[in-house]
């Protein structure tokens, strides 16, 4: 057996010595931890339509309080909180944070009561000038069909996770991108983008462009512009029960073909003219789009914007996908080769993409978007 070393006996004692220094005082997560667990809460609650309450005590700006009257504050919240709760610093050295999970949503009484046992517990133990520099709030977050709100309102713990000081940074350089290749883009593909109106006057009548109502990031309505591929007055039905079936995981009745996968787009589609055709195999439809993203509605990447009847058919961990990200133009999923594929393993790319999107992400993905339309794979 190997001896015990004189070096290990000592890392030991030292642990030991830790331990006993911080036994009894209150588990309190670090930042960074504590938002991930914060943002899996959110989504498990987003999964199974639920609701959970935070308890946040801020110190107002301008104050200065020191480590003591900090443990004072986390001990005070450690005396109201329950064994599933989660106490942590959302702003370590400003913000403490406690998440309530499972509360339900119409529970007033609930909240009342945490509100009053937190002003009572931080009573005890700070005094009342102290406690005047410190605000408490209590947020709860309930799942909300972004349409039923008509999507103009945020779900501010959402945009206040996302809007962090490199949050924000990294929306505005994404911002900057967005500006400046689309505006750079519509100046260099202005011919092309002249001649493409051409030809699709020329082969059917009817006006150049097609709009369309999307539902856009935080669930708000916008008007998508394409060049027109389909008839005038085609009926959307055989698209809508194309959809259903998708979202539903069934082999949609318009899309199979010999190689057993799932388009998600009709194949063979009647309504689509001769020049629209080529246009959808080229994605070269797409290209007014980048009007969208100079207007802000669209980013260069990110998902695709769904339609109004398909979002009325979403599962709750579906809307995700509209309320993390601006929709955009190309995205992880066109790229990934999976683009013939489930509508879940759609929405999961969507999702793993608006967890971390970034300039340096969108760059490499516009990169790979040509690859992906020439081979038809990210031709959607």
């Amino acid at each position: 057996m190997r001896p015990f070393s004189s070096t290990a006996g000592r890392s030991i004692a030292t642990s030991r010595r830790s331990r006993s220094r911080w036994s009894g005082r209150p588990l309190i997560v670090e930042e960074s931890l504590f938002r991930d667990v914060l943002l899996r809460e959110k989504n498990r609650a987003d999964r199974f339509g639920q609701s959970f309450v935070l308890v946040v005590v801020t110190l107002q700006r301008d104050r200065f309080c020191d480590s003591s009257t900090w443990e004072s504050i986390i001990e005070a919240l450690s005396a109201v909180k329950r064994d599933t709760d989660t106490l942590g610093w959302y702003e370590r050295g400003n913000t403490l944070a406690m998440i309530l999970p499972e509360v339900a949503a119409n529970d007033e009484q609930f909240r009342r009561d945490v509100e009053s046992r937190v002003q009572v517990a931080l009573a005890r133990r700070v005094d009342v000038e102290i406690r005047e520099s410190f605000a408490v709030k209590l947020y709860c977050h309930t799942f909300r069909k972004p349409l039923a709100t008509g999507g103009h309102r945020p779900d501010p713990l959402l945009e206040d996770l996302r809007m962090s000081r490199r949050g924000r940074l990294k929306a505005a350089l994404k911002r900057a991108l967005d500006v400046t290749a689309s505006g750079l883009l519509l100046l260099l593909a202005a011919p092309l983008l002249l001649v493409i109106a051409i030809l699709v006057r020329l082969s059917s009548p009817g006006a150049v462009f097609f709009r369309q109502p999307r539902v856009g990031e935080y669930g708000k309505l916008f008007t998508m512009l394409k060049f027109r591929t389909m008839h005038v007055h085609s009926n959307d039905a055989i698209h809508k029960e194309f959809v259903s079936q998708l979202i539903k995981g069934a082999a949609p009745s318009g899309g199979g073909g010999a190689t057993g996968e799932t388009p998600f787009k009709i194949v063979n589609d009647p309504r689509v003219t001769t020049v629209g055709r080529v246009l959808r195999k080229t994605s070269l439809d797409e290209l007014p789009q980048l009007w969208n993203v100079l207007r802000g509605e669209m980013s260069l990447v990110g998902p695709r914007p769904p339609l109004v009847y398909e979002v009325e058919q979403y599962k709750p961990w579906h809307y995700r996908r509209v309320l993390e990200a601006k929709p955009g133009i190309t995205g992880l999923w066109q790229v990934s080769g999976r683009s013939r594929t489930t509508f879940d393993d759609m929405v999961r790319l969507d999702l793993r993409y608006a967890k971390n999107p970034s300039a340096w992400t969108d760059i490499k993905i516009l990169v790979a978007t040509p690859r992906a339309v020439i081979s038809g794979k990210g031709a959607c």
